[in-house]
Formats: structure tokens, C-alpha cells, sequence
């Protein structure tokens, strides 16, 4: 089962610019004020009308700046559907009329730069119909740009709108853009347009990745939820030895520069930011699929748990095969402090449980994935874990993490003690908030 398979069937500073050497560390804070948001209001929740009001994308700080850090320069830009600017306007579109920029290249990641193609698609070299430009795939024929590819730039801008989740795969994509740009014999500065991690950024935790797993679907060694904004990502992986695949001369000498949000605040979540969502992929059309996502993704990879019913309620409607929403609801409706399992009958008789949040701050997310992997091997005593092939188990150790989790849940099925797992990752993800601290531009 690949990927593909897996998606489907579990259904800084005043001017706006922060700039960091691959040999500097530290950080600074950040991000001007927001209202905070109310205690137990959900992502993707409506705001209080006294919450609202619009945070600034770093595709619009840039411009409210006069594009200053980009003037002169022959750019590339490496985005997706989902790269627009406050008013839902295409950063592409944005990049290409900005004065004395020179926006010469596009690079588009998986789903292809319109947003459209299904996981694991292959996509290929194409031309933007509204610039003219070219299209070179970031999920094609190769994952990281050739030097080819990037021949003639002085700068990769790079602007992806994320999840939260690690296993989502323009975090990925960026790593490998950086680490292409900065192997140059003549390295390309690094540009990352910062936006909201729609699960705000004070919830970082779930599973631990190991890094022998380090994937396309898992390149940090983070929790599964990592709780950083994607211009945050990049500083810590560049100024920390080791999260980059370079050696340290290359590291060093990279240049990142990360232009930061005006208005965010690591309390806020999706609903609270005043912006429109765009659909990241066909299967995160809303903020609330991307909040399930980080939910029950994990918890349907083995088993036959499943997360929507038909092109809807993606990662938030919960079911399991022969099993009524009764069912479900009497063995894991008390699972998870902060999770409501609301019981659903659908028209043709599908029965399952749409999954609400009643108290985010009390809610760990990942959690009820967790309990799925337990409660499938109950109602499956011969252990669904046991009849995993080669690459299912690798599948299943990329997205969650552990291979000792792994072997532990095969061996003792619903027996898995699930609680000491959570507390070892808690303990991990408490020494990673720890490490990242220092480059987090926001409070």
C-alpha cells in the first residue's frame, strides 16, 4: 500500500524580514499583537465577531515593504494552490507585476501548483497560463530542484500554507529546496514567505519521529504535530547542524531570510486569523479537514478505521467496517478529554461518528489515533498489525514514527499501553519545544 492508497483509504523586525546564515543561531519574537482567542474556542470554529480582524501573510508584508529584500533579483518561486496573499491573490500573480523583482522560474510541489492532482501523483514540467512561465515539478522526476533547474537565480522564494502536521509534505519539499539551494557553488539565498500554522502553535505533540524514518512523508525529527510555522521550521533547520541533509561548510554558508506575519500569535488557530481558507490538497478542502488530519490520519493507515464518507467530511468522519456509530461511540466516545464522537446515519445507511472539539486547550489531538490503532486490534483479535506486508509496516513507520511502537502494538495488539507511549512522547516533544524555542518568531 503506498501513500496514495493510505489517503485514500483512511478517506522579522519593523521592516518584515528575518534574515539567518546556515551559520547563525538564536531567534527574536515577534509578530505584532492579536486578540487571544477564547478558551475553548475549536479550529475552525466562526471567531467571535470581537476576535476577528485579518493577520498579514508574509506575502503581504513583503509587499506592504516595497519588496525590498527581492529588488534586482532573477527569482524563482516554489508554491501551490494555496499561495495567495490576504485578498486571495496568487503570489505568483503578486511576484510577477512587483517592481524591480524578476520572477523567472515557478516549481511546484506534490498535488502540482494548482492544487489539483491526488496524492502520490506524478506531475509534470508544465507552463503557467496566466505569466507564461515555467513550471518545473518538485514531484516528478525528482524531488529537489536540479542545478539546472535553478541555473540563473539569485533567490528561491518559497511559499507554502501547511498543516501542522509532520507527515504533510511541503515541509518536505522546502527542506529539499534549501538543502539544493545551499549545495550550489554558488549558493541561492532562500526566501520563506511565513504563514499560520492553522492549528496555532502552542500544540506540539503525538508520536516521535526516529530519525532512521526520516521520509518524504517525515523529514524532521519532530513530534507528529510540531507546532511551528513553516518560516520557523526553516529557521531552526537551518541554523541547527544536523536537521539539514549538508555538511557543515554548506550549511554555513547558506543564507535563509524569512519574512514573518504581522498580527499572529502562537494562541490563534485557523478561525481566529480573519483569512479565507484554500484548500492545500483535494483532501484538505477545509481548515477542519486539516485539524482532522492531524486527528485520525495516523489511526487509519492499518485496520479498517476510515475518515470520510465519500468526498466529504474529510479526516472528521470517522467509521469503521461492520461496526455501528453506537459502537464506536461506546468504545472511544470517553477516549479523549476535549473530543465529542457526535453519532451520524448518513442516506445510504453508512453509520459513523463526526468528530467535534468542545475543548481545545484540554485536547491532544493525535491522540485519538491511538486509541483507533488499539480498538481495531480489539475487534480484530487476530491483530491487523500481525498481516501488515513489508511496505505497509514501513508506511505505517513513516507517517507515525516508531518502529518500537510499531513492533510493540503487533505484539500486543489491544494489550498496547497506550498511555506510556503518550507519556514517552510527551517527554520527546517537551525536549524538542525546548531545542526550537530559540528560533519561534512569534508569542
Amino acid at each position: 500500500m503506498d501513500r496514495r492508497e493510505f489517503l485514500h483509504l483512511t478517506a522579522a523586525g519593523s521592516l518584515g524580514a528575518t534574515f539567518l546564515s546556515g551559520c547563525s543561531g538564536g531567534g527574536s519574537s515577534g509578530g505584532g499583537s492579536a486578540p487571544s482567542p477564547g478558551a475553548n474556542i475549536a479550529p475552525g470554529a466562526p471567531a467571535p465577531s470581537t476576535m476577528r480582524g485579518r493577520v498579514m501573510l508574509g506575502i503581504d508584508t513583503l509587499e506592504a515593504d516595497g519588496f525590498a529584500s527581492l529588488r534586482g533579483l532573477r527569482c524563482g518561486l516554489v508554491t501551490h494552490r494555496a499561495g495567495v496573499n490576504g485578498n486571495g491573490q496568487r503570489t505568483v500573480d503578486v511576484l510577477a507585476r512587483a517592481p524591480g523583482v524578476k520572477l523567472v522560474k515557478l516549481f511546484g510541489p506534490e498535488h502540482g501548483i494548482d492544487g489539483n492532482a491526488a496524492a502520490e501523483v506524478v506531475i509534470k514540467n508544465a507552463k503557467d497560463a496566466r505569466t507564461g512561465l515555467p513550471v518545473y515539478s518538485l514531484y516528478g522526476a525528482t524531488r529537489r530542484p536540479t542545478p539546472e533547474m535553478l541555473a540563473g537565480l539569485d533567490a528561491i522564494v518559497i511559499d507554502f500554507q501547511d498543516v501542522g502536521a509532520r507527515s504533510y509534505t511541503y515541509i518536505s519539499c522546502m527542506r529539499y529546496v534549501i538543502e539544493a539551494c545551499f549545495s550550489l557553488d554558488r549558493p541561492i539565498r532562500v526566501v520563506v514567505l511565513d504563514r499560520p500554522n492553522p492549528l496555532g502553535g502552542e500544540k506540539a505533540e503525538g508520536p516521535f519521529l526516529d530519525r532512521k524514518w526520516r521520509s518524504y512523508v517525515g523529514a524532521y525529527e519532530t513530534p507528529y504535530m510540531h507546532g511551528l510555522t513553516i518560516g520557523e521550521i526553516a529557521r531552526w533547520a537551518v541554523a541547527t547542524p544536523g536537521v539539514l541533509e549538508l555538511d557543515e561548510a554548506k550549511r554555513r554558508r547558506g543564507v535563509l531570510e524569512v519574512v514573518p506575519m504581522r498580527g499572529w500569535r502562537r494562541s490563534m488557530t485557523w478561525n481566529l486569523t480573519g483569512l479565507n481558507w484554500v484548500a492545500t490538497s483535494p483532501r484538505i478542502p477545509t481548515p477542519q479537514a486539516a485539524l482532522g488530519y492531524s486527528m485520525v490520519g495516523l489511526g487509519c493507515i492499518v485496520g479498517d478505521f476510515s475518515h470520510s464518507f465519500g468526498d466529504s467530511m474529510h479526516f472528521r468522519f470517522m467509521k469503521y467496517s461492520r461496526r455501528k456509530a453506537a459502537d464506536i461511540v461506546a468504545a472511544l466516545g470517553n477516549a479523549v478529554p476535549g473530543l465529542t464522537l457526535e453519532p451520524k446515519l448518513m442516506a445510504d445507511g453508512t453509520q459513523g461518528v463526526y468528530l467535534t472539539v468542545n475543548d481545545w486547550p484540554r485536547l491532544h489531538p493525535t491522540a485519538i489515533s491511538l486509541h483507533m490503532m488499539r480498538q481495531a486490534c480489539a475487534w480484530d483479535p487476530s491483530n491487523p498489525f500481525t498481516r501488515v506486508t513489508k511496505n505497509e509496516r514501513d508506511l505505517f513507520i513513516k507517517h507515525v514514527g516508531s518502529e518500537a511502537f510499531f513492533e510493540d502494538i503487533r505484539a500486543k495488539g489491544a494489550k498496547v499501553d497506550i498511555a506510556r507511549w503518550m507519556a514517552q512522547w510527551e517527554a520527546d516533544a517537551a525536549a524538542y519545544r525546548a531545542r526550537t524555542a530559540p528560533f519561534k518568531l512569534y508569542s
